[in-house]
């Protein structure tokens, strides 16, 4: 089974947790910090592989995880970055955030390997927080952490052209035709179970891809049968070419199969519905002259003002294929180049978790005495006014968003005990 559709689970790796540790060396009893940094963790990276054309891989692994940063060490010594995951993906994947279904990545137009989501930092060691007024900082920083996502991997067709109609309207038949493709060809309903694409090559150079979507039901926009499965495959196509059974073989209206098949389109993507189009109007070597004429009268009369050219042809005997090609490249040479791009609605970095602050909460030797230190608690009081009570309020919320008073309750404080915050002591009382 074609497989255009993926629920996968990624996660990047976290860094590695900074070192807390002092120098013990002969004769140098009170050795400085010498925490080493946490490696970085490895990054989920995305590459296309125009070896692959559906996401079957996928279906089979749907975990992938980045190694974690190494924990710094001691003297000094960095830990190893965690390694990389590589998903290699065929060209035209779009990459969603499965939750919310916004587009994070298309990769259609990418050429080199592209990292979603980083790896977290590694953390710094105690080594990077001597100060003057402390020697022998007790902390280190935490690795940040990891970014771990459900994604929905969604692949589109990229092609020039793509070929719409109900089934058995003859698609696979015109691509065996007019390319080198060469898709099974059966007289029954959805024979084609997977998008096939084809080069037409032309006589002047400008040839163009083009794909046979399998055939659309009524409902199809609503997800019947196979529908949604199928029409993301022509969101990229910049000419849509519409093949109707004008013999009305099966006791079908060619005009209400035309009519049909253009609301499915407006239902599912109104932009797509307004796409350039032209009406092929097949199997016409099943009808003779004067029912040639009638059905084209009638399809010109529903049609001609919303087409830009309605062409009668037989895929079977190659009646009028010279015309709708040259058609179809007449057309797409007033229309840009450009491959169609899904633009981006998230952006990796919304999933990175904030750093967590990095401190420590001791009890002192005194009885009833708590020690707070860190890094980003000694900043803040360096800016921040204690004799003010705006700034003593500041501080009071500082110690309470951070966690920090949490941690001071986990270890048992108890209203009057004292907390020392670098030369500061406070009296505790719970609110």
């Amino acid at each position: 089974m074609f497989a255009d559709r993926a629920k996968i689970w990624v996660r990047s790796g976290k860094g590695g947790d900074g070192h807390v540790s002092f120098r013990r060396e002969l004769y140098v009893p009170n050795g400085g910090p010498d925490g080493g940094d946490g490696g970085d963790g490895g990054n989920v990276i995305f590459v296309v592989d125009r070896g692959l054309n559906t996401l079957t891989d996928f279906r089979n692994i749907r975990k992938y995880k980045a190694e974690d940063g190494e924990e710094g060490r001691k003297r000094n010594c960095h830990g190893a970055n965690g390694k990389d995951v590589t998903l290699r993906v065929p060209p035209g994947t779009v990459i969603r955030d499965f939750e919310t279904g916004k587009v994070i990545l298309d990769m259609a137009d990418r050429t080199e390997p592209v990292v979603l989501f980083k790896g977290g930092r590694g953390g710094k060691g105690n080594q990077h927080y001597v100060t003057s007024v402390m020697q022998a900082p007790k902390y280190a920083q935490p690795g940040q952490p990891a970014i771990e996502k459900e994604l929905t991997l969604e692949l589109k067709m990229i092609a020039d052209v793509g070929l719409v109609g109900f089934p058995s309207a003859g698609k696979s038949t015109l691509l065996s035709v007019t390319t080198n493709a060469r898709p099974k060809i059966a007289d029954y309903h959805f024979t084609t179970l997977s998008p096939n694409l084809g080069v037409v090559d032309m006589k002047d150079g400008n040839g163009f891809v083009m794909a046979d979507i399998p055939g659309i039901i009524e409902g199809a926009s609503q997800g019947v049968g196979l529908g949604l499965d199928f029409l993301r495959h022509i969101e990229r196509t910049r000419v849509l070419i519409h093949v109707v059974d004008a013999a009305g073989t099966e006791g079908r209206d060619p005009v209400e199969d035309v009519r049909a098949i253009n609301e499915e389109l407006k239902s599912y993507n109104e932009e797509l519905a307004s796409r350039p189009m032209i009406l092929a109007a097949n199997k016409l070597d099943l009808l003779d002259e004067e029912e040639r004429q009638i059905t084209m009268h009638f399809l010109e009369e529903a049609f001609s003002e919303q087409m830009v050219k309605i062409i009668p042809i037989s895929a079977a005997t190659k009646e009028g294929i010279p015309e709708l090609l040259y058609a179809v490249s007449d057309l797409l040479k007033t229309l840009p180049k450009e491959t169609i791009i899904f633009e981006q609605e998230l952006s990796p970095e919304d999933f990175r978790v904030e750093e967590k602050l990095s401190f420590t909460v001791e009890k002192g030797d005194a009885e009833g005495l708590y020690i707070v230190e860190g890094p980003k608690i000694e900043r803040m009081l360096g800016y921040t006014n204690l004799e003010d009570e705006k700034g003593f309020l500041f501080f009071q919320n500082f110690m309470k968003e951070n966690g920090i008073l949490d941690r001071l309750e986990e270890l048992g404080i108890r209203d009057g005990d004292t907390v020392r915050v670098y030369g500061h002591e406070f009296d505790y009382y719970h609110e």
